[in-house]
């Protein structure tokens, strides 16, 4: 099968390798799109490598039909068999950028019927990173106010549309006006741009209980702003670190005096047993308004998969708004 290979330079060139053998529990899939993360970035430059015995190809979400199904691949969530030909999308620990990927079984989503194989590229990873930081790390309540950093990534934008179907007050930051309108009609009630107002004096003006839940892939010095805008018994989920590994000034006075909460976290690394549970409560939760469209994936831009170098230059370049996907030709 054709893959997209990362060669010594980390220039991204098409290479031939053999077809995954599934497991038991596992279903291949013949690729149709992938969606493209930050992830797929800091792996094809070093700094990410695949957890042990993944696939060592790049991509973490696909969709696509199913081709072979093992033995003890089980059922969908309407409790039907996975079969031969069902359109699905997954999450994948690697290999997500080649013609056919091998699937935990547990981790598949049925596409929904109105679905483009696009679409479905633009689900798996940011909604189950968005649902697990905000309710299996934060426990979101409803009516909760919440802040988002970079509204206007994948995560991001999945994030504000879990938040707002919760009832949640959303406050994200983005980095131009049209970033802003795009997070507004996302639904978000507030959004902020950084390069011309800093968030902490804004939620100190307009939010001066703070937020009890914040959404962050910036760090770096954001970390100790989040702890001057958190609320009493707030939580921060770190999710990424684009503005630096080290913040200067930490004030453990104000963690202590607030009783914050502060989680790091990453999806890719976790258990398979911890995917399959998270796959499952998103279906159980948010599986239907996804399928009604009451939630949807916000795409950016569509590429044919010889262009990948220019998805992920755009990428590099923090220029989409919401997913960049990958057609498979």
């Amino acid at each position: 099968m054709k893959y997209i290979q990362v060669d010594n330079q980390q220039s991204l060139v098409f290479s031939e390798t053999v077809m995954p053998e599934i497991a038991a529990d596992e279903c291949l899939l013949k690729v149709k799109a992938i969606g493209v993360n930050r992830a797929d970035l800091l792996q094809r430059a070093g700094k990410y490598p695949p957890p042990m015995g993944e696939s060592l190809i790049l991509g973490l979400e696909v969709s696509g039909e199913i081709v072979q199904c093992g033995e003890y691949a089980g059922v969908n969530h309407l409790a039907k068999p996975w079969k031969v030909n069902d359109k699905v999308f997954a999450l994948v620990a690697g290999g997500g950028y080649a013609q056919y990927v091998k699937v935990k079984a547990k981790q598949l989503f049925s596409l929904p019927e109105h679905f483009t194989f696009e679409q479905g590229a633009a689900c798996a990873e940011v909604f189950l990173t968005a649902y697990q930081s905000l309710f299996s790390i934060a426990n979101l309540a409803d009516k909760g106010n919440v802040l988002i950093h970079a509204g206007a990534s994948g995560v991001g934008s999945a994030a504000i549309q879990l938040a707002k179907a919760k009832d949640c007050y959303v406050v994200t930051t983005v980095s131009s006006e049209i970033k802003a309108q795009a997070c507004l009609a996302l639904g978000a009630d507030v959004a902020i741009n950084y390069q011309e107002m800093d968030f902490v004096a804004y939620s100190k003006a307009n939010m001066p209980l703070g937020f009890d839940i914040i959404i962050d892939v910036i760090a770096g010095e954001y970390v100790a702003k989040n702890i001057k805008v958190a609320a009493l018994d707030g939580h921060i989920v770190t999710l990424s670190m684009l503005g630096g590994r080290y913040c200067a000034q930490l004030d453990i006075a104000k963690l202590l005096a607030k009783r914050l909460t502060l989680s790091a976290s990453t999806l890719r690394n976790r258990s398979e047993g911890y995917k399959a549970q998270l796959v499952a409560d998103f279906i159980n939760d948010f599986y239907a308004e996804l399928a009604t469209g009451q939630i949807k994936p916000v795409i950016d831009s569509v590429y044919p998969w010889q262009q990948v170098e220019q998805a992920h230059k755009k990428m590099a370049n923090n220029e989409n708004i919401g997913k960049l996907i990958l057609v498979v030709s």
